[in-house]
């Protein structure tokens, strides 16, 4: 059959076969595939949408075409988690090290930030030193040595992804639910991990901003993880504020430092131990999420999580020393603040324009290969249900021009709602997918 005909196939809504889709990554990794043909196919996909088997053929298939990771030498379960994106979100980067220190090996392949949302990789890029471009001999050898490693896309992993992620972007077919769910989990599943635990956001900070939708996103992602025999739990998560206090690249990274040392917002810290407890049950180290979570909060008191991250970080490359005074020193020393016009409660904040601010502020790109400040970023200092009173601070803006402070106090003025009737506290951990 030609592509021509899978087109076709695809546009009147039948269902292909594992070899068409097979055919047709292959071709288009290949380059024997034009863009403009496999444009047509993508928006053929977006309004048929595809059936389970299709995507789990797809999201194979993109997997398969490049360098597959291939970890069963290493003994032990290999389980991995997954965000879908959203404003402080950091989790990842203390739930490695923290997961890790209870001996589950943790192969984590993450992302760079684009458009509202940070990257796990830029933010541990902030960190002097710290490599994620790894080969994947360096990425096998940190999880065989130290239990754990993150790191970035190598473009020779799933090729295929990359080409069809950056013209998804540019024919309007980004929000296609298999599209989103194959891109995903070709990219986790290629690390040869054993289980995948998700964190689906939903809210003014993520990207399905509806519940419905990150419904059905975390369903597709969990029948795809079974379909390819590889156990999958999905938790959707609040993202109608920013997780925890800090918004950035170095910013995090300290909230980072002091949550691994036990002195974590309870937000941060919640969602973590959950996320890790769930792992914990995949990696059958317990069975009981209860005793996982207490084993986890007893690694972060004991400091064993923090000695699991600089670890990760002189494996790496990064300067471990740094850590100590991260805070101090690589964070901008420029520092504003957004101050409440009046006496009342913090009613709802827009987490999508605190997602920006930070960008403008130099935190983020607007496309791919854009330089960012690793220095700057935001502090929340008042989250929904705060009581607040006129002229209280409700953000701290680190900046590197004034320009730039003031365009971004401009936007969290516009994000912050505040009433004179108390706000309901959003629950952080709306629904447990399996």
């Amino acid at each position: 059959m030609s592509f021509v005909d899978i087109i076709r196939k695809k546009r009147n809504g039948k269902e292909l076969t594992q070899e068409e889709i097979s055919c047709l990554i292959q071709d288009y990794t290949n380059q024997k595939i034009p863009d403009y043909q496999m444009s047509a196919f993508l928006v053929a996909v977006y309004f048929q949408g595809m059936s389970a088997n299709e995507t789990v053929w797809l999201t194979e298939a993109i997997m398969c075409s490049g360098e597959v990771i291939d970890l069963s030498s290493i003994p032990g379960k290999k389980i991995d988690k997954h965000s879908t994106g959203g404003v402080g979100d950091k989790v990842s980067i203390v739930l490695a090290p923290l997961v890790a220190s209870l001996g589950i090996k943790v192969p984590m392949i993450a992302g760079r930030g684009l458009g509202h949302t940070g990257g796990t990789i830029d933010k541990l890029e902030s960190i002097p030193g710290f490599r994620t471009n790894l080969s994947t001999a360096e990425f096998k050898e940190n999880v065989a040595d130290i239990g754990v490693c993150i790191a970035s896309q190598s473009e020779a992993i799933t090729p295929a992804e990359s080409r069809l992620y950056a013209l998804r972007d540019v024919t309007g077919t980004v929000e296609s639910i298999p599209l989103i769910v194959s891109s995903i989990m070709a990219k986790k599943l290629v690390a040869g991990i054993d289980g995948l635990v998700l964190d689906v956001k939903t809210g003014s900070g993520a990207f399905m901003k509806e519940y419905d939708k990150a419904h059905s996103l975390a369903k597709a992602m969990i029948e795809i993880g079974k379909g390819m025999g590889k156990p999958t739990i999905a938790l959707i998560t609040d993202m109608n504020q920013p997780l925890g206090k800090m918004v950035g690249n170095a910013t995090e990274i300290a909230e980072c430092i002091d949550t691994l040392k036990g002195k974590g917002p309870p937000d941060l810290i919640e969602l973590t131990i959950l996320l890790g407890a769930y792992m914990l049950i995949l990696a059958d180290i317990y069975s009981d999420l209860e005793a996982g979570k207490k084993a986890l909060r007893k690694m972060l008191q004991n400091g064993k999580a923090y000695e699991k991250f600089k670890a990760i970080v002189s494996k790496q490359g990064g300067d471990t020393a740094s850590l100590e005074t991260f805070k101090e020193t690589a964070i901008s020393k420029k520092s504003c603040e957004v101050l409440c016009d009046t006496d009342g409660y913090v009613h709802s904040i827009d987490t999508f324009k605190i997602g920006i601010a930070s960008n403008i502020l130099g935190a983020g790109r607007k496309k791919l290969g854009d330089k960012i400040d690793y220095s700057v970023g935001i502090e929340v200092l008042a989250k929904i249900g705060a009581k607040v009173t006129k002229d209280q601070p409700l953000a701290r803006l680190f900046y590197a021009n004034e320009t730039s402070c003031t365009q971004a106090k401009g936007l969290i003025k516009e994000a912050y709602k505040v009433s004179a009737q108390k706000a309901s506290i959003p629950v952080l951990i709306q629904h447990v997918m399996k």
